[in-house]
Formats: structure tokens, C-alpha cells, sequence
């Protein structure tokens, strides 16, 4: 047991790095759980790395709050509908066939890569549009959207909100991450009061690997303040590259 638990607090680590900066850290951190543990029900190795990601998206959250301001009329809408959303996409897991989500995904991943690429200006500036009634609605629809999405499937949330940020309302990839984990954050809540509710979670293995990721984020979120947005845009291009790849694999083999 000490050997797994050693194992899973680094990758419990390396994936809060990650996942402050440019989001993904269930990409590292679900395959080292499945790794580590090849008896545990998937619903309860899902309900371990919610419960450490939880801890070390709270934790990137408040570092970036205090050296970024977001405009929270526009941030709080649109995490509050994603808690409610979350919980709907959670509920429908068992009525839609992942295997017609994943083709969508990977479509969207590519449709983001190819966008960030081809404009070379995206997310590099910080000039956020007045926050009126209509950029409000669209908040809530990004947050709903991406909530629902995340209880569903997973892959890639951070990702897609950052772009949406930088897409809808003229962030720069900081203050994208910045938001993108504030949402980020109500989505891990809920689908965590529901794991933590159904006994799902194995307390022994998440509380070093939450302790572990909130030092990684920690790492993370300064890295991502100190090198900025065209630092963060890098990193935001590669993440979504190895989602791409995931994805596109997991297609091809079944």
C-alpha cells in the first residue's frame, strides 16, 4: 500500500501542476488511480480523483484570485449553472453511449487547435467586453454547457472553458485559467457530493493525493503568474493535443 500511495501522490502532484495552468490533470491523474488500483470499481476510483482534484482546483482558484480580478458578474452566473448542470450530466451517464460523445469531442478539440493556431493574437491580450445582460446569458449557457459535459464525460473541461473565455468575452489565457477554474471548481463539487454520497471515495489514498495536488497547483498557478499568457498558450495547445490523441485512440480501439 505504501508503494501505491507513494506512486499516486506524485502523479496526484503532477497532474495539480497541470491542471492550474491549462486544466487536464484527469487525464494524469484517473489512468495512475486505474494503474494503482486495478480492483477498485471505476465509479470509485472517479470518486477518489474527484475528491483530490477538488482540493487542488480550490487551491489554484485562490491563488490565481489573488493576483488576478475576474469581472464575478459575469464568473459566479455561469459557475452556479454549471453546479446545476453537473449534476444533470451526472444523471445521464448511464442513458448516453460515451462512444457517441467521444467523435464530438475530438471534432471540438480539433476545431480549438486549429483556431488557437491559426490566430496567432488568441488569448494573448487582455481586453475583456463590458459584462451586459447578453454576455451574462452567455456565461450561463458556457457554464451549463461545459457543466453538464463534465458529469457526462470529463476530458478536456478546463480546456473548453478556457477557449470560451478567450472566445466569447476577449480574455487572455491567464485570466481564462483563472475563470476556467473558478467553474471548474462547482462542477468537481457536485459530482464529489455525489461520489462522497454513494461511498465512493477511498479516503486513505485521497487525502495525501488531494494534499499532493494542491502542492502541484500550487507549483503550477505561480509558473503560470510568473511566464504568462503566451506561456499558458502553449501549454493550453499542447494539453489539447494529447487530449486529441486520447481521444482519436480510444476511437479506433473501441
Amino acid at each position: 500500500m505504501l508503494l501505491s500511495l507513494s506512486f499516486l501522490c506524485l502523479i496526484a502532484f503532477c497532474a495539480g501542476l497541470v491542471d492550474a495552468a491549462v486544466g487536464g490533470g484527469g487525464l494524469i491523474q484517473i489512468p495512475g488511480l486505474f494503474s494503482a488500483l486495478p480492483n477498485a470499481a471505476p465509479a470509485t476510483i472517479f470518486g477518489t480523483n474527484k475528491l483530490s482534484a477538488a482540493v487542488g482546483t480550490l487551491s489554484a482558484a485562490r491563488s490565481y484570485l489573488s493576483r488576478v480580478k475576474l469581472p464575478w458578474r459575469l464568473v459566479l452566473p455561469a459557475a452556479a449553472t454549471a453546479f446545476v448542470f453537473s449534476f444533470a450530466g451526472a444523471a445521464a451517464v448511464s442513458q448516453i453511449p460515451k462512444g457517441v460523445i467521444r467523435p464530438l469531442v475530438l471534432v471540438l478539440l480539433l476545431v480549438m487547435a486549429v483556431y488557437t493556431l491559426w490566430k496567432k493574437d488568441f488569448g494573448k491580450l487582455h481586453k475583456p467586453v463590458a459584462i451586459g445582460r447578453r454576455e451574462m446569458a452567455i456565461g450561463m449557457a458556457i457554464g451549463g454547457a461545459i457543466g453538464f459535459y463534465d458529469g457526462l464525460f470529463g476530458p478536456g473541461t478546463g480546456s473548453f472553458l478556457m477557449f470560451l473565455f478567450i472566445r466569447f468575452f476577449a480574455f487572455d489565457f491567464l485570466h481564462a485559467s483563472a475563470a476556467a477554474k473558478v467553474v471548474n471548481l462547482t462542477t468537481n463539487v457536485a459530482a464529489l457530493i455525489f461520489f462522497v454520497g454513494a461511498g465512493h471515495v477511498l479516503y486513505q489514498f485521497a487525502l495525501p493525493m488531494a494534499a499532493a495536488n494542491m502542492a502541484g497547483a500550487m507549483v503550477g498557478t505561480r509558473l503560470a503568474m510568473k511566464k504568462g499568457a503566451g506561456f499558458v498558450r502553449v501549454l493550453f495547445l499542447g494539453l489539447t493535443s494529447v487530449l486529441i490523441c486520447k481521444l482519436a485512440w480510444d476511437i479506433l480501439h473501441g
